[in-house]
């Protein structure tokens, strides 16, 4: 199956989104027919564009049609000279600098390839398609299909969606990004909130962009003409307050009506833009600081291709019904109150699945020399001063205040895992030790953010530190691998890797961390050659990590797994351990450990929404709350029904037996509708026999009677189907 666009998981704001009057448009552009006499209630109230429309849009374009005049005189009078223009596949072609564009090059491999391209990179640099090239280079032509490329196309619908805002609502623009699954603009509204009822107007004025194929200009502007510029705009002129160094300039591109602070690129006009849907709209704050001023942000997604929409559509219903939150709420799993946002109260059956996956990590860590410890919350602010914490992730903590000092619930079990190895002195001999931890840990995010399971403020991770040699490292990571592969062959996920290597906020030494990943790269060529990605700039402070990425049903990505090299922490903490040498030798200082980071489920709350939303609730046996229902055919039979629900829940099922009063039809209903794997249905030839009548979950509708199966058989089948762990609701021979 090809990868979907979408990346995330879904959001709630959306699926209303699919209800409404614009999502109705189908793949031909065309509305559903009205009842005559039926006014729409859900429509807007507001006209479709402010007339007269405010003033800043005519004092952008009068500076920026200024500008754009000087600079075409500038080109003018550039000197042509012959240049080589060299593509992906080595072929080279000739043109003119200032004059010849990526554009002109794509023309003349063919008209098909000119229409079906979003942006162009030249020696390694993202290039407007029609931004003419200035020397020889190395030219390559992206299309949608492309993640820059798609970046792109996302960025530069952001900006048409901006321009739809400023036309309709007036807004002063703050911030328009690309995201993993479409783009979102912010703004500031002074008198209005968005409402869903806005999309169809948003998307109206959309359209109109598209259909007048408004250009993308780009110009280079000095600070001082960018705050006359966005004079207007407090949001525009603090970006370039504290973004632009004085003395220099940064871009503006424009489209139609739009005039924007943006570094681009940008796709050629906006007539390459086929279809746009606006998802959602949720508030926001000016950066994400809640002492800013609040915004609103307005979320989209485009397509080239019509049917890409009507797919996505499609995606998006099939997403709503896998929704975590939904289903967690039909089969009864957690549920969240806002006395404690972003944590989630677990109910029987959730904590069932909870349960069930931390057992099986502690099986994997009995069999592969894991030692479990429990480490405490709340730490004094000194300790997370020496982790380096306090000055890179406090505001992500809860810092709280007792008795005039600094303490902070605990983010990351991390530093509390160097106190445990520090705790007395360790020997070469006890290398590698891998610490594992079940340990609760809470992270401050903004109430905005948080979403279902995905996002929350207390959590569970299935953290573990191995703390081992330099020369352990490679052994380390491959068992680390092969944990993972696994871990992950239980259900049913495939992966993808990242290097993800130094930022610029990094601790120690550049030496060190070129050594650290230097050695996850071998270990990445040695186990997965050709099928890792570099991803620049993004490892943790102390160290750099390999990112694991899975994909569930829908084919949407998630980053679970991490396995972080740390040189940093063991430096920070002093941790020493005696290494053969020394202890033949005391007066020889003690060595130090290295220290490897590594979860592979992640946030068990995180994992739970992804793997409820990949088997759609319905859960592979092992992992079911849910096994079986054992269901009477009358009431003379309630009697045996509890003894065969009792003999499984002695081995360790979820048995549940349904003794109500409801007709066996309902019964049965009731329990394909909850789930079960399994319905055992018992009346006067099973008492009889000993037996039960099995029905298997995945054969809803089936009305024959199936084969009696002997109680003890039975009992003997389910045990071994849970221990199995199998993804097939089939009972083994």
């Amino acid at each position: 199956m090809a990868q979907h666009p979408v990346a995330s998981t879904s959001h709630p704001a959306q699926l209303p989104a699919l209800d409404s009057a614009h999502a109705a448009i189908g793949s031909e552009g065309k509305k559903p027919k009205e009842k005559k006499g039926k006014a729409d209630a859900n429509a807007s109230q507001f006209p479709l564009e402010l007339q007269p429309r405010p003033d800043f849009f005519d004092h952008r374009i009068k500076i920026f049609e200024k500008l754009k005049g000087e600079y075409d005189e500038f080109v003018k009078v550039q000197p042509r000279e012959d240049i080589t223009i060299t593509l992906k596949d080595g072929s080279e072609r000739k043109g003119k600098s200032w004059e010849t564009s990526p554009m002109d090059i794509a023309k003349e491999i063919s008209k098909s390839l000119s229409e079906r391209l979003v942006i162009a990179k030249v020696d390694g640099t993202l290039w407007d398609l029609e931004r003419p090239l200035e020397a020889s280079c190395k030219v390559e032509l992206l299309d949608f299909e492309d993640p820059e490329g798609k970046k792109v196309f996302w960025h530069s619908s952001a900006h048409v969606l901006g321009e739809s805002a400023e036309r309709h609502y007036g807004c002063h623009l703050c911030l328009g990004p690309p995201t993993d699954d479409g783009f979102f603009y912010e703004m500031a509204i002074e008198d209005r909130p968005v409402s869903i009822t806005d999309y169809p107007a948003l998307e109206k004025l959309a359209e109109s962009a598209v259909k007048e194929k408004q250009k993308f200009e780009r110009l280079v502007v000095p600070k001082e003409t960018l705050l006359e510029m966005f004079s207007y705009n407090k949001y525009k002129k603090y970006l370039i307050e504290t973004k632009v160094p004085d003395g220099t300039s940064t871009t503006v591109y424009r489209c139609g009506p739009m005039v924007d602070l943006c570094v681009g690129p940008h796709i050629p006009h906006t007539g390459k833009i086929k279809a746009l849907m606006v998802t959602k709209n949720s508030a926001s704050y000016f950066l994400g600081d809640a002492n800013n001023d609040s915004l609103q942000r307005i979320y989209g997604i485009s397509f080239p291709d019509k049917k890409q929409l009507t797919e996505y559509k499609a995606f998006l219903a099939e997403a709503a019904k896998r929704d975590h939150r939904k289903i967690g709420k039909e089969q009864e799993l957690f549920f969240f109150n806002d006395r404690s946002p972003g944590s989630a109260f677990w109910l029987p059956h959730g904590t069932r699945i909870y349960n069930t996956l931390v057992e099986m990590m502690r099986g994997e860590y009995a069999k592969r020399n894991y030692q479990e410890v429990i480490s405490p919350n709340m730490y004094h602010s000194k300790l997370w001063e020496t982790s380096g914490h306090w000055q890179n992730y406090k505001d992500d903590m809860f810092v709280l205040d007792i008795e005039k000092e600094k303490w902070a619930l605990k983010p990351m079990n991390c530093p509390g895992h160097c106190l445990i190895f520090d705790s007395r002195d360790r020997s070469y001999k006890e290398l590698p030790i891998r610490m594992a931890e079940f340990g609760i840990i809470h992270r401050n995010e903004a109430s905005g953010a948080l979403t279902g399971l995905t996002r929350v403020r207390r959590f569970m991770q299935d953290d573990t530190h191995v703390f081992c040699m330099p020369s352990q490292i490679e052994e380390e990571i491959s068992a680390l691998f092969d944990f993972m592969q696994h871990t992950y062959g239980l259900f049913g996920f495939d992966f993808s890797l990242e290097l993800s290597t130094r930022p610029d906020n990094y601790l120690g030494s550049i030496e060190t961390w070129d050594a650290a990943e230097a050695q996850l790269s071998k270990a990445l060529d040695q186990h997965y050659p050709g099928k890792w990605e570099l991803n620049p700039g993004d490892g943790a402070f102390y160290g750099p990590k390999i990112d694991i990425t899975i994909r569930d049903a829908l084919r949407r990505a998630y980053q679970c797994a991490t396995i972080q090299l740390d040189f940093q922490l063991p430096e920070r903490f002093n941790l020493k351990y005696r290494s053969a040498e020394e202890m033949a030798n005391p007066d020889k200082p003690p060595s130090r450990p290295v220290m490897i980071h590594r979860a592979i489920l992640g946030s068990l709350e995180r994992f739970i929404a992804i793997i409820t939303e990949h088997y759609a609730g319905k859960w592979p046996f092992w992992l079911s709350p849910r096994q079986v229902l054992v269901i009477p055919v009358a009431a003379p039979y309630k009697e045996y029904a509890s003894e065969v629900a009792a003999k499984l829940a002695a081995l360790g099922l979820f048995a549940d037996v349904d003794n109500g009063e409801n007709t066996l039809p309902k019964k049965i209903r009731n329990g394909e509708i909850a789930q079960y794997n399994f319905l055992l249905v018992v009346g006067q030839e099973e008492l009889d026999s000993r037996s039960v009548n099995v029905r298997n979950r995945d054969d809803v509708g089936s009305k024959a009677k199936t084969a009696m199966v002997p109680l003890d058989a039975i009992a003997d089948k389910l045990a071994r189907l849970k221990a199995s762990r199998s993804l097939q609701n089939a009972l083994p021979e």
